[in-house]
């Protein structure tokens, strides 16, 4: 099925030619119960109307219809010709970037048709409808209406087939409730809707789930775009026209977007204050011009979006409007002096439908699923980190450059520490998690001990001694070395202290007497590696509470002497409570 919506200045026969054409009204969506008007067109193709009011109160409803159908019939009576609805009909379609069409001329038994079409031809000419096929008809002879149904089908076959995996976003145009449950129509314009989906509310963000499905008067299991569906949702809160039903975790839940004006007036004379149509929403929104052609929108309510979505702006006192395409629905932040000018550059450059190229290489690094939400596929050449990163190859390597000159500027002023933190690395570069800085090390710089280091010329002098100590240490964590030992693996002196600040070791004073009688525990230290205090505080939690220096040193694998001090150690830190018999 695919679905057009009417356009036209009232009384100039939309309404005439929907039942015409159909045999039934369409009753503009007023009572969801009611299944709307729908067609089969001479090739078997089905068609659904949305005939919107024309009156001049009526831009908002004609927006609310007109925004998700892909195509128009635009109606001018032969007998009045081009009218002041007619033409803020077609602005409305213009901004919206409606391109596919059939003009009908109507009333064309009550005066010659083509004194209109010539003044329609002329009102097209410019906008996306221009060349679209006109019909010249009478609804109330049926004169011209095999015509119109042949044109219909025509443009059916042309207009672009939907993808039915694309996620679900369906604008609520008319619904009620009755009991604990609500029935709502809407256009579905590309997606796959099934009895038992669970589907966000929006903007509320409440959950849903779908009920029953109908389409063209009949019940369906399932239904894709396009598509005049009816649904009943199970236990809803409150539901009203201008929300969404929308597929969860797909959309970028957004109240701030910056866009492109496609159409009426520059961005700088624009109200600070309008009202964004989009689908079928109406949203108040305050309006700061950053370009010619750009703005930032903040929205007083939550929309689900992507990246290239359109819509109008539309100034009610002024009866101005300007189409609008959605550039950014993560726009960054504008507080330094200059940065809207900045950003105004930036965004200059932009096509009105971003892609994930152009997304990546503004905010560097970013997980695959934010890309998803905001409408935009991979890249290819996107760096994939860990599978569920992505990095812009330039960012990445500038990143890169970056880390290498850190490192360098650390071993020269640290020549016995060398090495960069981890977490350093990720907040000066601005990462935002520490697995991305490991996968941003390669060769000539390398991961040690939770730190960056540069080339091997610059190795810290005790890191072959610290590696010898993860030796000894691979099969009983908790061994620490006797001191005789420790000078073998070369860990005395200067070289114990650099790798003690570097946090390349775990250095632990005895304090006193460990009780033993031998007084070997009078001023010395256990030396271990980072983490040890942790692990061991994990093995005594699993003990029987409380448990002696013994039970401790036998669920360690280790000397009262090393477990006397990791007990001591553990409750300086606060994590354990010593008591005393």
């Amino acid at each position: 099925m695919q679905v057009v919506t009417t356009a036209g200045h009232g009384g100039h026969g939309k309404s005439a030619l929907v039942r015409a054409l159909t045999g039934r009204d369409a009753n503009s969506g007023k009572n969801p119960e009611e299944p709307g008007a729908w067609t089969e067109l001479p090739s078997g193709r089905r068609v659904a109307f949305v005939d919107v009011p024309g009156g001049e109160r009526d831009v908002p409803a004609m927006l609310a219809g007109a925004a998700p159908a892909p195509a128009v019939l635009l109606s001018v009576a032969a007998d009045e010709g081009w009218m002041p609805q007619s033409q803020e009909h077609l602005d409305v379609l213009g901004a919206l970037g409606v391109r596919f069409g059939v003009l009908a001329v109507t009333r064309s038994d009550v005066a010659d048709p083509k004194l209109a079409l010539r003044q329609a031809r002329e009102r097209l000419a410019g906008t996306p409808l221009r060349g679209v096929e006109a019909v010249a008809v009478s609804a109330g002879t049926g004169a011209g209406m095999d015509e119109l149904a042949a044109a219909l089908d025509r443009l059916a076959g042309r207009l672009p087939v939907p993808d039915p995996d694309a996620p679900v976003r369906l604008w609520i145009d008319h619904a009620f409730t009755a009991g604990r449950q609500t029935v709502v129509t809407g256009t579905l314009t590309a997606g796959t809707v099934s009895v038992g989906d669970e589907l966000l509310l929006m903007p509320a963000g409440e959950r849903v789930r779908v009920r029953t499905i109908g389409c063209a008067g009949e019940p369906r299991e399932t239904v894709g775009g396009v598509s005049r569906v009816v649904l009943t949702l199970r236990e809803t809160g409150r539901v009203g026209a201008g929300m969404a039903l929308v597929t969860a975790g797909a959309w970028t839940h957004t109240t701030s977007v910056d866009v492109r004006t496609r159409f009426g007036e520059a961005s700088g004379r624009l109200a600070r204050r309008m009202t964004l149509h989009i689908g079928s929403a109406a949203v108040p929104v305050r309006l700061r011009p950053l370009g010619p052609d750009t703005a930032r929108l903040t929205l007083n309510s939550r929309i689900a979006l992507h990246l290239g979505d359109t819509g109008v702006l539309r100034d009610p006192e002024r009866r101005s409007i300007a189409g609008v395409s959605v550039l950014d629905v993560r726009p960054p932040t504008l507080v330094r002096r200059g940065a809207a000018a900045a950003r105004a550059r930036e965004l200059a450059s932009w096509p009105d439908r971003p892609d994930g190229a152009i997304v990546l290489r503004r905010h560097g690094v970013l997980r695959r699923a934010e890309l998803s939400v905001m409408g935009c596929a991979p890249p290819r050449d996107a760096v994939a980190l860990n599978g569920e990163w992505l990095a812009d190859p330039a960012h990445w390597e500038s990143l890169f450059e970056r880390l290498a000159e850190e490192t360098a500027r650390r071993a020269a002023g640290n020549p016995h520490a060398p090495g960069v933190p981890l977490e350093t690395v990720r907040l000066r570069l601005g990462l935002p998690a520490r697995q991305l800085v490991e996968a941003l090390v390669r060769p000539p710089l390398r991961v040690e001990s939770g730190r960056v280091y540069g080339p091997a010329g610059a190795r810290p002098v005790w890191a072959a001694a610290v590696e010898r100590l993860r030796a000894d240490l691979a099969d009983a964590p908790f061994g620490a070395p006797t001191a005789d030992r420790l000078a073998e693996l070369g860990l005395t002196g200067d070289t114990l202290a650099a790798a003690g600040r570097a946090g390349a070791v775990l250095r632990i004073t005895v304090d006193g007497d460990d009780g033993d009688g031998d007084g070997d525990g009078d001023g010395d230290e256990i030396v271990l590696l980072p983490g040890a205090d942790r692990e061991a505080l994990r093995v005594l939690s699993a003990l029987p509470q409380p448990f002696t220096p013994g039970q401790a040193g036998d669920a360690l694998g280790t000397s009262r002497r090393v477990a006397v001090a990791l007990l001591r150690h553990l409750d300086g830190l606060g994590l354990t409570e010593r008591r005393r018999s």
